[in-house]
């Protein structure tokens, strides 16, 4: 039974609080969050220690692995402190506040042996998405041309977490980077189109929607639509075009039944209204491969390279939309 503690009591905390206390392989033991009961308050519900100083988890022996979803400065400095105390990780998108931090944190890494370390990009481990993936690597697609990706969230986040995120493609983005890269390999053109949809997060400085293109070294492209608001649910859309077939992946809706009235024709269910429901499947399945790759030796997925390679495409992303000019990453 692997023993974790979870960094960050906020929304992503709890979602892995709640994976890993479900899991039949792990066992959530503390719960580490300066901010107020923050800590106390989620740990009470597992039967969990509660820390405030992230330290002094590093230093309970009772941890064999750490996730962590504080907020993003933190997350290069928690990965180093939890590896140097022989912590295994599991530490959530980005990697880092920015491509510098990143590329030290994995030269860093590179001077001492220390356990597992993995980025959690959760969506490689969506059932649906992986299957795509397996066709692809299987050649049953053919050559790989083009890959369109949609992404919206239901409700914008506040303010308040916007400005501390990194912005829309270091925070929302990044998700939709690296599963573009799943597919198509490494990016080496990125043009983005950055919108202020939201009144209420105009005044943040950064974009609340987005339109990226991206070029992969290979030929392929890749499309990306992100909103921080979508009135009709969590809309989270792919499809993968190849040479010799195509893939596509439509919305979860709780159940696939339609209605048929005098009045109506075809009505279904909304969208699903929230990241767990809809990716739940992928953050179990995610933990079970952080497990694996600690309990028996298998190589994680995504790795710190992939971290800092999605946050290199993200920054390429940003001056894009700033700039208005396509960025080469090949150059």
């Amino acid at each position: 039974m692997l023993r974790v503690a979870v960094i960050g009591a906020g929304r992503i905390g709890k979602v892995h609080a709640q994976t890993v206390a479900s899991h039949p392989q792990a066992e959530l033991v503390a719960v580490c969050d300066p901010i107020g009961t923050a800590a106390e308050d989620l740990a009470a519900r597992f039967g969990a220690k509660a820390y405030k100083d992230a330290d002094a988890l590093f230093a309970d022996a009772d941890v064999d692995a750490v996730i962590i979803g504080s907020p993003t400065a933190a997350h290069a400095p928690q990965v180093l402190g939890a590896t140097r105390a022989g912590k295994a990780v599991l530490v959530e998108k980005p990697v880092a506040k920015d491509v510098e931090e990143a590329r030290a944190l994995e030269a860093e890494l590179a001077t001492f042996d220390h356990p597992p370390v993995m980025v959690g990009f959760q969506r490689r481990y969506d059932p649906s998405i992986r299957r795509a993936k397996e066709l692809a690597d299987a050649g049953e697609l053919g050559d790989i041309e083009q890959v369109v990706i949609v992404a919206r969230d239901p409700q914008p986040p506040s303010a308040e977490y916007v400005a501390g995120s990194g912005g829309l493609f270091k925070d929302m983005t990044i998700h939709d980077f690296d599963e573009a890269r799943f597919f198509i390999g490494d990016i080496v053109e990125v043009s983005a189109f950055g919108q202020n949809v939201l009144p209420e997060l105009k005044g943040t400085g950064d974009f609340d929607a987005a339109f990226v293109l991206l070029r992969g070294k290979d030929g392929a492209v890749a499309s990306i639509t992100n909103n921080r608001r979508c009135v009709t649910g969590y809309d989270q859309r792919l499809e993968v075009h190849g040479s010799k077939g195509s893939v596509s992946m439509d919305n979860w809706r709780e159940t696939t039944l339609s209605v048929n009235t005098a009045e109506t024709s075809g009505v279904q269910q909304p969208y699903l209204n929230f990241f767990l429901q809809r990716y739940a499947d992928a953050y179990r399945d995610e933990l079970t491969a952080f497990i694996d790759a600690i309990n028996n030796g298998t190589e994680v997925s995504p790795t710190v390279a992939d971290g800092v390679a999605a946050l290199v495409v993200a920054q390429a992303a940003e001056e894009s939309a700033h700039s208005g000019r396509t960025v080469r990453l090949d150059a």
